[in-house]
């Protein structure tokens, strides 16, 4: 089995991005559209203070120019992400990136000329411009670290520059990288970023250690380059949050969400509470493995048995929308006609991005980045879970103004986990055995330390390392080893036996390209249980309040907009609920299994 070229994916599984553009020709005539206003983003310069009238007409403008702009950049970007060696789609991404930096640096001016005009006066301005007073209010909230014109303009030209390390990482990773291909009892199986999983899942574990180690040894032949790659992010990190005026990297990132670091530190302070808990599930997971020590290539296999599931892409969106069903039928109708309609990139082909993600934009539809497996249960779940982001995207973007449609991250899992919660809960109300419900509960056993515990463990690891380098500690490739080691020891506790290939793990997670972001999937699943259980029990009130949150875009920080829908996560109590469900289906587990 070889992986097809893209040029040979059949036109119905690909997604349809003649919303954002027909064609590449017309995305060129956008590009040049694009270059011709931006022209005139100087024009307004000195004028901002003058009037509400005067500063109206920049932000109309500017928003229309950002219009343009998300709508080349998405199309550019999923492009390039249908393949990521294709020449011609990294010169239009190259282009784009460059045109925009030029844009957003000529734009340098406008923020320190806002934030220049008196309080008492943009008070005013902000009262008499209801479309405008909330990103202005956002701005004023910034003004300690907002700088001056031409430190803006040259912290703009920097971006192209700052994402070479991701870029080079995605290079390497998703393309130049070859892992070859193994031999199975079905034959000679290709061994991708996408396969991989797959064959983590094997029950034969000879065959799992054989993908383990020629997948991590391609990893161990590039880890200086993939240490030197993260260590420039981090520095870079810290580069822009000491030139913002931040007291850290983690500070810097936490700002824009007004999410307080304590947060954070409750986040991995409540996890350690309950560790307990996922070692005695890594305890119970050798003891029916029958193994002396696990290795970390037997922590995704079933402990279920002989439970086969195989499900094409039409039989896996149907699931999910039979599940989303109390989420009325709006919602499922619109979703089913994305779903079928063009919204999806379905399977995976030579070059294409890995994993999968939504790119919901306020011109074109929400779409979603897939690299199916028919036999992955987890994969109907990812569609669940993009599904998840999209219809996010989908009404934020139907119910505000540009400027402020755009929800944050953080609100973001919590809807995209939320999917996956009514997914489980739909598949556990009609399997048909007993066997399957203890499959159910091993599959969301192992979901929850994937989203909870696994990325409270990646978002420590960021911090730790950016607090090391911002202490002076340099991080190289045998300190990154040393903190990773460190906590795989801590989280899979006494039952495992970690190796030094799986120290390079910490080097494979593009997420980190991205910095203090994955703590929001370990908040986002938290929350969705909190969410799911009160409009699955809550009545219709519970679902209007979901739809509301929904809704709300960027009209509010994340944690105001989550509080609206019932679940405050400033304080522990989500955390350690759903600590609490992991314990309890932990313990139903260990009776099925016993």
């Amino acid at each position: 089995m070889t992986l097809p070229e893209r040029k040979d994916v059949p036109g119905g599984d690909r997604w349809n991005l003649s919303k954002l553009y027909p064609s590449d020709a017309a995305w060129e005539a956008g590009l040049e559209l694009y270059r011709q206003m931006s022209a005139k983003i100087e024009s307004f310069k000195g004028t901002l203070g003058e009037s509400a009238d005067k500063l109206k007409a920049c932000l109309d403008f500017m928003t229309e120019l950002g219009m343009l702009e998300e709508r080349l950049g998405y199309y550019a970007h999923l492009r390039q992400s249908e393949d990521g060696g294709d020449g011609l789609t990294q010169d239009m991404y190259a282009r784009y990136l460059q045109t925009a930096v030029q844009a957003n640096a000529a734009g340098g001016y406008i923020n320190p000329e806002i934030l220049a005009v008196p309080a008492h006066r943009m008070d005013g301005f902000i009262r008499g411009l209801p479309d405008y007073n909330i990103p202005l209010l956002k701005l004023v909230r910034s003004r300690p670290h907002v700088l001056g014109e031409a430190e803006e303009k040259l912290l703009a030209l920097q971006e192209e520059a700052n994402e070479t390390a991701n870029k080079a990482f995605s290079a390497l990773t998703d393309v130049d990288m070859d892992f070859g291909s193994l031999a199975t009892p079905e034959g000679e199986r290709p061994l991708t970023q996408s396969t991989f999983q797959s064959f983590m899942e094997n029950p034969d574990r000879q065959l799992r250690q054989r993908a383990y180690s020629r997948f991590m040894g391609v990893f161990d032949a590039h880890k200086n380059t993939l240490a030197a790659l993260l260590g420039g992010s981090v520095n870079l990190d810290i580069y822009k949050a000491k030139a913002r005026k931040f007291p850290s990297v983690r500070a810097a990132h936490l700002f824009p969400d007004d999410v307080p670091e304590a947060v954070y530190d409750n986040l991995i302070s409540t996890v350690h509470k309950n560790l307990g808990s996922l070692h005695r599930y890594y305890h119970l997971r050798r003891r029916v493995l029958g193994l002396e020590k696990l290795r970390m290539y037997d922590t995704k296999t079933p402990l279920v048995k002989n439970i086969r599931t195989r499900h094409s892409y039409e039989e896996a969106a149907e699931l999910v929308l039979a599940a989303l069903a109390p989420l009325g039928k709006e919602y499922t109708d619109t979703l089913r006609a994305g779903l079928f309609g063009g919204w999806v990139d379905r399977y995976e082909n030579k070059g294409k991005h890995s994993g999968g993600f939504s790119a919901g934009s306020y011109c074109g539809d929400p779409y979603i980045l897939l690299n199916y497996k028919d036999d992955l249960l987890r994969d109907v779940f990812t569609l669940a879970h993009e599904a998840g982001h999209s219809m996010h995207s989908f009404y934020s973007a139907r119910s505000n103004p540009f400027q402020h449609y755009n929800y944050t991250i953080f609100e973001a899992e919590a809807a995209s986990t939320f999917n996956e919660q009514l997914l489980c809960k739909y598949l556990a109300g009609r399997a048909d055995s007993g066997d399957f419900r203890a499959y159910l509960t091993g599959k969301q056993i192992d979901d929850i330390i994937a989203t909870f515990f696994r990325q409270t463990m990646f978002a420590e690891f960021e911090h730790l390392c950016h607090k090391s380098a911002e202490e002076g500690r340099p991080l190289t490739l045998d300190s990154i080893r040393a903190i990773y080691r460190k906590l795989l020891e801590e989280y899979f506790g006494p039952a495992m036996s970690v190796e030094e290939s799986d120290e390079l793990e910490g080097l494979r997670i593009p997420h980190f390209y991205r910095a203090f972001y994955v703590y929001k999937y370990a908040t986002g699943i938290a929350a969705a249980i909190s969410l799911s259980r009160k409009v699955l029990c809550g009545g219709e009130q519970a679902r209007r309040d979901y739809f509301g949150f929904l809704k709300s875009g960027g009209s509010r920080f994340p944690l105001e907009s989550l509080r609206l829908a019932g679940v405050d996560m400033a304080g522990p109590e989500p955390l350690e609920d759903a600590a609490a469900l992991f314990s309890s289906l932990v313990d139903e587990f260990e009776k099925f299994l016993a």
